[in-house]
């Protein structure tokens, strides 16, 4: 286990969609270390097999896209075959739209670009919901939704990415009434991170890269802490979630874990504490 972990999740059963990279692959490398069995939805067939050789025993990947029922159901079935049951979901499975303005959308485009990115951001988290149902009712389990900042503010993305995350929020706070009181359903909604998300096929963006290095070299200029949180660093708030001891209050929530974008103010820079310790003789 690594330093900041201390079994929270010991014989839980967890299954990460898109968990074979990025932020994904963080939240299963932490829920291992926390004693969990994972289960993995992943297109990647490369990036899961090279997880289920690292974790041996502690991982199951299955490979198919979110946005398949059949795909949904395969997992499911597959973690509670492999590992007796099911105790949380993670829908995190999406894409980006490199922050294109709706202007720049051609006309004949939108419609496919829209329904990409709403069938993969949004109906890929309703497919795992519907198919992880009835397993996480029989454990009074729990689903957790990878929202983003992006999902309370402008700025994080695109209008398609803006308005599938505003949506995802939407959806936390349907299925916690809906499910309530047999399965708890909660989002994590991070900031700026340094991961592999891909963009829209339909709007040729598939094989386009995350500008990863750019975003970590400008971070003390736009993320108010200072720095890029590492996907390591997020991973710990899906824990939180899934935990059946710290979770027991928390349905319908989402946790806003971006790196302070909610307290940047109108000001030429994103925190107003830069001298503080200079004030402070420190």
């Amino acid at each position: 286990m690594n330093e900041s972990s201390n079994g929270r999740l010991l014989q839980q059963t967890i299954l990460v969609t898109g968990g074979a990279s990025g932020l994904g692959r963080a939240i299963v490398e932490r829920c291992v270390a926390e004693g969990a069995s994972v289960g993995v939805l992943d297109r990647d067939e490369a990036s899961c097999r090279s997880l289920e050789a690292e974790f041996g025993e502690h991982v199951l990947c299955v490979t198919g896209d979110v946005r398949d029922p059949s795909a949904n159901e395969h997992a499911v079935t597959a973690c509670v075959e492999r590992f007796g049951g099911l105790d949380t979901a993670i829908g995190n499975a999406g894409i980006w739209d490199y922050s294109m303005p709706l202007v720049e959308i051609p006309a004949e485009r939108l419609s496919a670009a829209f329904d990409e990115m709403f069938q993969i951001n949004v109906l890929g988290y309703m497919q795992l919901a519907k198919a992880a149902l009835r397993p996480l009712a029989a454990r009074r389990g729990t689903l957790i939704f990878t929202v983003s900042n992006a999902g309370f503010w402008p700025g994080g993305g695109g209008a398609l990415y803006t308005a599938t995350k505003h949506a995802v929020v939407g959806l936390v706070r349907q299925l916690a009434f809906e499910f309530a009181p047999h399965v708890r359903v909660n989002g994590v909604a991070p900031g700026a991170i340094a991961t592999s998300l891909k963009g829209p096929a339909s709007l040729g963006m598939e094989a386009r890269r995350f500008p990863a290095e750019a975003m970590l070299r400008g971070a003390p200029g736009f993320v108010p802490i200072g720095r890029m949180p590492t996907p390591a660093e997020y991973a710990g708030a899906y824990v939180f979630f899934a935990s059946r001891d710290d979770n027991v209050p928390a349905t319908g929530t989402v946790l806003n874990h971006d790196g302070g974008f909610g307290i940047r103010g109108l000001g030429a820079t994103p925190r107003g504490g830069d001298d503080l310790l200079e004030r402070l003789h420190l």
